[in-house]
């Protein structure tokens, strides 16, 4: 681990050293006799993964992203990058929330980008828990997912603006989340939301969060044939979101099947997910869906 201490100007002039993570990862799998193997591992800071967990057979790899700190202050930067050869199959998920907290008065960025490349033939499942973003946080997360041929994806990115348990609202600060996803370098689907000064309003209107401070996405596909077993399962999303308390809604977004929700609390949101999952799994994986153990921890 390296803990990176730079000097920084305080608002009363006087130079201040602050504690800043510059953490990155970089994970390569491949397939083998053995099944799908970590064969990379390259890491800096406190960022790094635990020995995969075979739970469905040794062609599926269970991956635990561990991030020892459990949150982003202000100037940490951390870079998770997964390569995956032919065939391969990955499913990555957190032990618990991610947090960005209040930032310092300078406002210096918060930052996580994650680069996600699935060869042809292979199928990652991104399924991290939910990020609780601080009341006046300054956070930029990204994340780009990198698709070449037949290769799947099943991901989805929960946020929590603000701490409602405690009635503190997000009603400072600033959040720019961007999802991007290419297939065979052209992009197929780009989602973004910026909350900042400018957009407060968002956080409460009707072409926003409508008062929820619980937002969250899934996406998954490419879905590249119609048929009538996509429109049932587009059709069964749908009736999945209608059954959730909250606002919720499924569709096809060119070869994408895309969920949006809203909600006053994250574990609801997180149910509606992992219900919308297992019936995503086996329609566009062909497997039936194999909870990660520590989602019951």
């Amino acid at each position: 681990m390296s803990l990176l201490a730079e000097p920084m100007v305080s608002n009363a002039g006087e130079r201040t050293l602050a504690s800043q993570w510059k953490a990155y990862l970089e994970i390569g799998f491949d397939k083998t006799a053995r099944g799908t193997v970590l064969k990379t591992c390259d890491h800096k800071g406190p960022l790094y993964v635990q020995k995969p967990f075979y739970p469905e057979g040794k062609e599926a790899a269970h991956v635990y992203l561990l991030h020892p700190p459990g949150g982003l202050v202000s100037g940490d930067e951390l870079v998770i990058e997964s390569k995956q050869s032919t065939d391969t199959h990955v499913l990555i998920t957190t032990p618990g929330a991610g947090r960005v907290y209040k930032a310092r008065p300078d406002k210096t960025l918060q930052r996580q980008t994650t680069f996600l490349n699935v060869a042809k033939g292979a199928a990652m499942e991104w399924l991290p828990q939910e990020t609780i973003l601080y009341p006046d946080a300054n956070t930029k997360l990204t994340n780009h997912i990198d698709l070449q041929g037949s290769a799947r994806f099943i991901g989805w990115e929960i946020t929590c603006f603000g701490l409602p348990a405690n009635q503190k609202d997000f009603n400072e600060g600033k959040a720019d989340q961007r999802i991007q996803i290419n297939v065979d370098g052209r992009i197929r689907l780009r989602e973004r939301l910026l909350i900042d000064k400018q957009s407060l309003d968002l956080m409460s209107g009707q072409a926003g969060l409508q008062a929820n401070p619980v937002n969250g996405v899934l996406i998954a596909g490419p879905f590249t044939e119609q048929s009538e077993a996509n429109d049932a399962l587009v059709d069964a999303l749908k009736q999945a979101c209608r059954d959730m308390d909250g606002v919720s809604g499924a569709t096809l977004v060119g070869e994408f099947v895309v969920i949006r929700s809203l909600n006053s609390d994250s574990e609801r949101m997180k149910n509606l997910f992992i219900q919308c999952w297992r019936l995503i799994r086996p329609a566009l994986l062909g497997k039936a869906a194999c909870e990660p153990r520590i989602w019951s921890t």
